[in-house]
């Protein structure tokens, strides 16, 4: 249903009384706009991306990145934001001097967008979005990593940092933090929390786990 025919529906609803049929239309006229948005928006990042590992696009508040950007003061090294979105993590990380910030993202809208966030910062060509599966990207070399990603998203996703980050890398979840990690710090309430994670810290403490386990 195209914007002309919504309006002409909400002509028609403003005069009377919403009665059954009123409702069951202006349902399928919302419906059918938010599956356009998704459609167009956040469909085409996930076709490329197992089921279980697919993760829906919610920006993050500006307490959020408040919250993320203060675990990450003083640091330096090069930045990375997992599923980076719109780009708001990636040039807050810039701005704080935390460089190179570079963002993994699928989506190609989502991409142009931050993109374009970049380029009103004036910050063109100093930040990176990379339409990369965060899944295939090699970290070996990130001192500091954000992730506002789903909990089931984050059992997997561990395994992967504990593999390829180094010692001196700190990571930062927002919303949801890493259920067998142990923080080194958090800042915020509800959904506004953010964890701290130091690399060094969770190996100690996944090896004294092992080294406790019976054979």
């Amino acid at each position: 249903m195209d914007a002309e025919a919504l309006d002409e529906l909400a002509g028609q609803l403003r005069g009377e009384a919403l009665g059954g049929r009123g409702l069951l239309q202006l349902a399928a006229a919302t419906g059918l706009a938010a599956y356009a948005v998704w459609a167009a928006v956040l469909m085409p990042g996930f076709r490329r991306v197992p089921l279980r590992l697919q993760v829906p696009y919610l920006p993050s508040s500006a307490q959020q990145v408040a919250n993320v950007m203060a675990l990450l003061r003083g640091r330096s090294g090069k930045t990375v934001d997992l599923g980076s979105g719109d780009g708001r993590l990636v040039l807050e990380a810039h701005k704080q001097g935390l460089r190179p910030a570079v963002g993994y993202e699928l989506n190609p809208w989502l991409l142009w967008l931050a993109q374009y966030r970049a380029w009103k910062a004036g910050c063109h060509g100093q930040v990176s979005f990379l339409k990369q599966d965060l899944w295939k990207a090699n970290l070996s070399d990130c001192y500091n990593v954000t992730v506002f990603l789903a909990p089931s998203v984050k059992p997997p996703l561990a395994a992967k940092l504990l593999a390829e980050l180094p010692d001196e890398a700190r990571v930062v979840a927002g919303r949801f933090p890493f259920p067998s990690w142990t923080p080194s710090s958090t800042l915020g309430q509800g959904l506004e929390q953010a964890w701290a994670y130091d690399m060094k810290e969770v190996r100690r403490a996944a090896r004294r786990g092992a080294e406790g386990r019976p054979v």
